[in-house]
């Protein structure tokens, strides 16, 4: 008898997906919703890596008057304010590994992925040009570059460990299983300020490729940029795979409207077709 059932659920789960499929399709094309999803990764990318590579910057034209800690720890704390200002709009990802990451996990759409990116990239580089017309070329417009002794592999390899242990604590904390909710924006923050703290030196704590592409691209080049898309990138996947061992392949409703914001319908990719969680 249960054998003769499990065809007919899954029959009614695929019927269910597809009557809603074309709601989901007139949600996602809402391009009024869409556009504010993109200024918003735009608006929190910039923020972030003014502040990041602001502090290089700062410290170049300031003749040392701020110090490595401060430099490390205002990023985490802009991290923060963005997550609780913007997060239920975008997700404020700010970064394309996490986009990449929640879609992996099935909590965040592949198709917006690209524009993420785009938004990501578009963000950064007008941080660094903002900075290059305020004050010039100076301080290497922050750019993060291995440190002395430091080889270029080491520095991916601190990189691929560090990014590991961001986008697993985004994940971890976008799960409902932890239901920290605004929280989630604290550990983010602490583990930004964390890993800047003691590895800084190392790499310069980047964790993002696109906070370490948008001043090589001011500049002109591109001297170490590889270990920085490389290092996020094998940490980022790393941590998806660690993500599936403990919690199983994702779809989770609430990580999906972490990664996601809360602005439409919630989307969450099933082996069938797509499902949604309308908002309240």
């Amino acid at each position: 008898m249960a054998d003769q059932l499990a065809p007919l659920g899954a029959t009614t789960m695929v019927q269910t997906a597809r009557v809603v499929e074309p709601h989901w399709i007139r949600e996602f094309e809402n391009s009024s919703r869409e556009w504010r999803r993109i200024i918003c990764e735009v608006i929190g990318t910039f923020l972030l890596v003014m502040v990041a590579c602001g502090g290089g910057v700062v410290e170049a034209v300031s003749k040392g008057a701020i110090g490595r800690p401060a430099a490390v720890v205002a990023p985490a704390l802009m991290v923060m304010a963005i997550i609780l200002s913007i997060g239920t709009i975008s997700g404020a990802h700010l970064n394309p590994v996490v986009s990449v990451a929640f879609a992996l996990r099935r909590e965040f759409p592949w198709r917006r992925v690209p524009a993420y990116v785009v938004a990501q990239v578009g963000g950064a580089v007008l941080a660094c040009l903002v900075l290059w017309a305020l004050f010039g070329k100076v301080g290497a417009l922050g750019a993060t570059i291995p440190g002395p002794g430091i080889s270029g592999v080491q520095a991916m390899g601190i990189e691929a460990i560090l990014t590991f242990g961001l986008v697993g604590t985004i994940l971890g904390t976008a799960s409902g299983a932890q239901n920290v909710g605004p929280l989630s924006a604290l550990a983010v923050a602490g583990y930004i300020a964390l890993a800047g703290l003691w590895s800084s030196p190392i790499s310069g704590a980047s964790m993002n490729p696109v906070r370490s592409f948008a001043p090589d691209a001011v500049l002109g080049h591109f001297p170490q940029f590889w270990a920085y898309l490389a290092g996020p990138s094998i940490g980022a996947l790393t941590a998806v795979g660690v993500a599936y061992v403990l919690r199983g392949r994702g779809g989770d409703s609430a990580a999906a409207r972490a990664a996601q914001g809360t602005l439409g319908t919630i989307v969450l990719t099933t082996t069938h077709a797509p499902d949604q969680v309308e908002d309240t």
